[in-house]
């Protein structure tokens, strides 16, 4: 007997190329502006430009169960109809405004799409019942481990109901242009579901697919890109003292070892649901924060932005009523634009494949310092990083020869010249940068 045994691509999506550099914000239009709508979101358009970011990703616009709902708004993720805009937003045509703006300004716009359940007083809970999932007495099932009573589950064994998922779907990059979708808990949903919407969508033009979920699979045949939760709980427990560099080292290495190059993996510091229920950026990270940024942009994977970050994020925003975000210049925002900055020139800083992988750099506090090298190697073009991750100061030396040579700072007007025998010295939580 004879087996076809010859090796097939892992990984079958196409990264388009103007994702090779990007960045991602994301944006919570009821927090975003003080008006709370679309208009305040397009008004601020440049603004997020200037951040250096190319994709928004706007948490979920549609209308909201008023069942069950929690608070007085409600949560964005309780969809009572996939087909319109929540008036609290505006309207369509003020939607459509915001697309196309923002295509002017060479933004892409990603929606989140919300397809494992719906509020309680969605339209097909009386249209389709049939459609969802139920629990063992036979009654529509909410999350049975979780505190989501303001919304029931869906059932995808149900044809029916993949198609109308895929048909709403498609009906928002037909008739607003928009550019792909952040799939809410996309791991609850059959991966073959996943290909379906990606061979539909793909059909009326490329899409670009984010999984808030950590699952290599998830990128065979549909996402191009899927959350780091590992690595963000990496920089978490470092940040609060609870592991070594060592743990930080190992993400690295299951993250080159087990998932294709060419898969984005969103990296990230903040997020809605980490600001609203862990705490803001400072209070997550603490001293630790501004290089967990600097890693986030400059190491492997594409970086995300959460509204507000640049400001401070002073707050945990109410997620389930009008908070807006307290608007101010803040050294966040600086950090934020000159890392961007940064990895925008370097074509080895680029997204997956586009850019080159992190070599890690011998040194001499390996349980309290990471260091690594991101390089061309043809025209030994390299960027060079030591980070600091404790709270006392390191003095460290470097083996090998790969951050040998005359590198400048990322910052400071200065050169230095590394040999064998060159130590830095960081401060506490601190962070260097050195490029050719």
């Amino acid at each position: 007997m004879e087996f076809d045994v010859t090796p097939r691509p892992l990984y079958r999506v196409s990264q388009p190329k103007w994702s090779s550099h990007a960045v991602i914000y994301q944006i919570n239009t009821r927090q975003f502006s003080t008006q709370g709508t679309f208009d305040g979101v397009t008004d601020s358009l440049e603004h997020i430009k200037s951040l250096g970011a190319d994709i928004i990703w706007l948490m979920p616009i549609h209308p909201i169960g008023k069942k069950n709902r929690k608070g007085q708004l409600g949560s964005p993720y309780a969809v009572s109809d996939y087909l319109d805009v929540n008036p609290e937003f505006g309207n369509k045509e003020s939607f459509k405004q915001l697309v196309s703006q923002a295509h002017k300004l060479n933004l892409k716009v990603i929606l989140d799409w919300v397809p494992n359940h719906s509020a309680w007083d969605n339209a097909l809970v009386d249209s389709h019942p049939h459609w969802y999932a139920k629990d063992h007495k036979g009654d529509f099932r909410p999350s049975p481990w979780w505190d989501w009573s303001d919304i029931i589950e869906f059932d995808y064994s149900q044809p029916g109901l993949r198609e109308y998922m895929i048909s709403a779907m498609r009906y928002w990059v037909e008739a607003f242009d928009i550019d792909g979708f952040r799939c809410d808990v996309a791991g609850y949903i059959p991966n073959d579901f996943w290909e379906q919407a990606r061979h539909a969508l793909d059909a009326i033009k490329p899409v670009f697919l984010l999984a808030e979920w950590e699952n290599r699979d998830l990128h065979e045949n549909a996402f191009n890109m899927t959350y780091a939760w590992s690595w963000n709980e990496t920089l978490h427990e470092l940040a609060k003292g609870r592991c070594s560099v060592d743990r930080l080292r190992k993400y690295y290495s299951w993250n080159e070892r087990a998932w294709p190059h060419n898969a984005y993996r969103m990296t990230f510091v903040s997020n809605h649901d980490k600001n609203a229920w862990d705490g803001t950026q400072r209070e997550q990270f603490g001293d630790a924060l501004e290089a967990c940024i600097a890693l986030s942009v400059i190491g492997e994977g594409m970086p995300l932005i959460h509204n507000g970050q640049e400001a401070g994020e002073t707050k945990r925003l109410a997620f389930f009523e009008r908070d807006p975000i307290e608007w101010q210049e803040h050294p966040i925002g600086e950090l934020y634009r000159e890392l961007i900055a940064l990895k925008k020139s370097k074509p080895f800083l680029g997204n997956g494949e586009f850019g080159a992988r992190m070599i890690q750099v011998p040194n001499s506090s390996m349980a309290q310092v990471f260091s690594f090298v991101r390089r061309e190697e043809r025209e030994d073009d390299k960027v060079f990083v030591v980070i600091n991750f404790s709270d006392v100061p390191a003095t460290v030396t470097f083996e090998e020869s790969l951050h040998l040579g005359t590198l400048h700072h990322w910052k400071r007007n200065k050169k230095t010249t590394f040999s064998s025998d060159t130590a830095l010295t960081l401060n506490p939580w601190g962070f260097e940068i050195w490029h050719t």
